[in-house]
């Protein structure tokens, strides 16, 4: 693991950038493994800048997103479709036919589940994962569990995620209860792996997925065992290192 100490978010945002944007210009058809949350908003909008200073093309990209809410439709303002959408794809050059998240309002969660895998497989690999790090240590949906699922599949949200994502909803009782999420096996056969976190909230579990022992009860804790995973995070999440 590679660890960058940033100073604060918007620090931390541009080294996460920086790397993006160094996969981009190195192969500019590379595909991109994207993450919602708010810890990657910030990166998003310094790629936006770059790309808009006319800095960075990202005509041949293609991207594979890690989950998306069970049952919102992509019109959705909550759902990770509209996120994306709003916070990096309307403003750059990306091809949306080869954006891809999966589809939330498939009712068969096999079918969802093998379509998205078939997606991650024809992709020829994902060339770069950027993830956040929930509070639970979970990394896309992956929650904390008894094993580490490989595959892309349906999952309960833990209370604790319910808890952390419903300030972006009108109530609590309006976050839904499971999402589809690209397995921990998808996640480790990226090329490379960045991951962005940052606050004084995030450093307990943080310390536990670097020093911690791997364990699926801390799902973060398996990229240990990646060949090529960068870590960068700011002082307070970095604060119990």
């Amino acid at each position: 693991m590679k660890i960058y100490r940033a100073t604060d978010y918007k620090d931390l945002s541009c080294k996460a950038a920086n790397i993006i944007r160094a996969q981009v210009i190195m192969k500019p058809d590379c595909i991109l493994g994207l993450a919602t949350g708010s810890s990657p908003v910030g990166t998003y909008e310094k790629l936006i800048e770059w790309h808009e200073k006319d800095d960075l093309d990202f005509s041949k990209v293609s991207s594979i997103n890690l989950d998306e809410y069970r049952g919102l439709t992509p019109d959705n303002p909550q759902s990770y479709r509209y996120f994306m959408n709003t916070k990096l794809f309307d403003h750059i050059n990306i091809d949306k036919s080869r954006t891809f998240v999966p589809n939330g309002l498939e009712p068969d969660s096999d079918k969802a589940c093998k379509d998205y895998d078939e997606i991650i497989e024809n992709s020829g690999g994902v060339d770069l994962q950027l993830l956040g790090l929930g509070h639970n240590g979970h990394i896309g949906f992956n929650e904390p569990a008894d094993n580490f699922p490989c595959n892309t599949h349906c999952v309960d949200l833990a209370p604790s995620t319910i808890d952390a994502n419903k300030r972006f909803f009108a109530s609590e009782a309006e976050v839904p209860r499971q999402a589809y999420t690209m397995g921990i096996r998808s996640i480790m056969i990226a090329k490379k792996i960045l991951v962005v976190v940052s606050g004084e909230d995030k450093a307990s579990i943080l310390q536990k997925v670097i020093c911690g022992p791997v364990t699926p009860q801390v799902p973060a804790s398996i990229l240990q065992l990646h060949g090529d995973v960068t870590i960068v995070a700011d002082e307070a999440a970095l604060s119990k290192m």
